[in-house]
């Protein structure tokens, strides 16, 4: 389309008034790009009926589930999120601690020990790839959005930033919402970040 002289801003929506658009001229396009532009329109108003089905379902399903929406209180952790750690730990008792369901998830930095010297490397990764993925873009985007907030949470933030790279905090603080969540999970109670935080 760029091609051709027509192009618009990234996004479905348009993408939609750019292929309407394109389509009522009959000489803007080529005929052959006329088709292929009207195969891939269909496509995709196709998939986004399909994944907007699969969200209702979702959202119902989240709607159903207690520990779904109790971990959904927890910044960071959206419906997406919720569903997939509640699905996915259906016996939060099985880990002792929140720091064990974090190594689970593969957000706890590798010991490198020698000689009575103890070292902490990268995180391990090992565990559910999905989730852990889940929970670091959760706490970007947690990062990015507390910048100018006073919470206790924002002000940690702020202090590991001092210290650390954007990136390294980034999953420091996806290990913290793992450790949160599992308390959550495990006490059945609601998110309350003074208490969680603190």
């Amino acid at each position: 389309m760029a091609e051709l002289g027509l192009v618009a801003n990234p996004g479905v929506a348009n993408l939609a008034k750019l292929a309407e658009q394109a389509l009522a001229d009959e000489t803007a396009l080529p005929p052959y790009a006329r088709a292929a532009l009207s195969i891939m329109v269909r496509q995709i108003m196709a998939l986004t009926e399909e994944i907007g089905a699969l969200d209702r379902q979702l959202m119902e399903w989240h709607m159903a589930s207690e520990a779904s929406r109790r971990l959904a209180a927890i910044p960071g952790v959206g419906i997406v999120t919720a569903t997939a750690v509640a699905a996915t730990v259906t016996d939060p008792e099985q880990f002792t601690s929140g720091r064990q369901f974090a190594a689970w998830l593969g957000l706890t930095p590798r010991q490198h020990s020698t000689g009575g010297r103890t070292r902490l490397g990268g995180i391990s990764k090992q565990g559910d790839r999905y989730l852990r993925r889940l929970l670091v873009v959760g706490a970007t985007a947690v990062m990015r959005h507390n910048k100018d907030k006073t919470t206790p949470m924002a002000n940690w933030i702020r202090k590991l930033l001092e210290k650390k790279p954007f990136r390294l905090a980034s999953v420091a603080l996806a290990n913290k919402l793992a450790r949160i969540a599992w308390v959550v999970l495990t006490r059945g109670e609601v998110y309350r970040p003074q208490a969680a935080v603190a």
